[in-house]
């Protein structure tokens, strides 16, 4: 089960006093903005997309051991944070939450939070985001005075790790691995994801648009020992050791 992280008070009046001071979110085109389709470096480490359509957004975090993104909101999208390896914790506006091997936490839109790597080694999480839109996010504070800028448009060229087409799906991106070849990333019909269970196997996320729809993207983390059914007449994205 996922760890819920909702907005309460704390994070309504953080959120219209950010706004009250100027703060101001975006609008992400698919066509227009291709930078995201390439490495974003951060000042904690870096980020890139593993996979996107029309509706949904899957990113790959680094973060460093000892660095922390900054405590920032996305107002409009559901966000699942999955943890593929490190130690980490998860801070909130009332709370931390530790972020560990397989934890998966379900951040609701207007939930402030805060990502950190307590080490040894890096902090490694995938960002699951419904509906697609990067620009959706405002900083409320940050270690590296970040707080009220909008999303980074600096990035780095990465031609030997492209994010290609997926042809028969529509509009669809999917980059396969990462960087350093820690992990692997693929397209799975879900009787495949039944019927070829694989040991490396981390986590595998339901494509499509019901998640998008009701505000529950259902993902399986075959790791932590989910045997739920896969929906045999859907796709999904398999998140795996390499």
């Amino acid at each position: 089960m996922a760890v819920r992280i909702d907005p309460g008070p704390r994070d309504f009046a953080a959120l219209n006093e950010v706004v009250r001071k100027g703060s101001r979110i975006g609008n992400e085109s698919l066509d227009e903005d291709g930078h995201l389709n390439e490495i974003i470096p951060k000042p904690w480490g870096l980020e890139y997309r593993i996979y996107v359509d029309d509706f949904i957004d899957v990113w790959n975090l680094k973060i460093d051991e000892g660095e922390s993104t900054s405590m920032h909101v996305h107002p409009r999208k559901l966000t699942y944070l999955l943890c593929l390896a490190g130690q980490g914790v998860t801070d909130t506006l009332t709370g931390e939450i530790p972020v560990g091997s397989g934890s998966v936490l379900r951040i609701g839109g207007g939930a402030f939070h805060s990502s950190r790597s307590i080490g040894p080694g890096p902090l490694w999480l995938v960002e699951v985001e419904a509906p697609r839109n990067k620009f959706d996010l405002i900083r409320l504070r940050d270690t590296y005075d970040r707080q009220g800028t909008a999303y980074e448009r600096h990035h780095t060229e990465a031609p030997e790790l492209p994010a290609r087409p997926v042809t028969y799906l529509p509009q669809a991106r999917l980059r396969d691995r990462s960087p350093g070849s820690e992990f692997a990333f693929s397209i799975r019909a879900g009787a495949d994801v039944f019927y070829r269970r694989q040991e490396r196997d981390l986590f595998h996320v339901p494509l499509g648009l019901t998640g998008v729809v009701t505000g529950e993207v259902d993902i399986l983390a075959p790791a932590q020992g989910d045997v739920r059914r896969p929906a045999l007449d859907q796709y999904y994205l398999s998140l795996a050791l390499a």
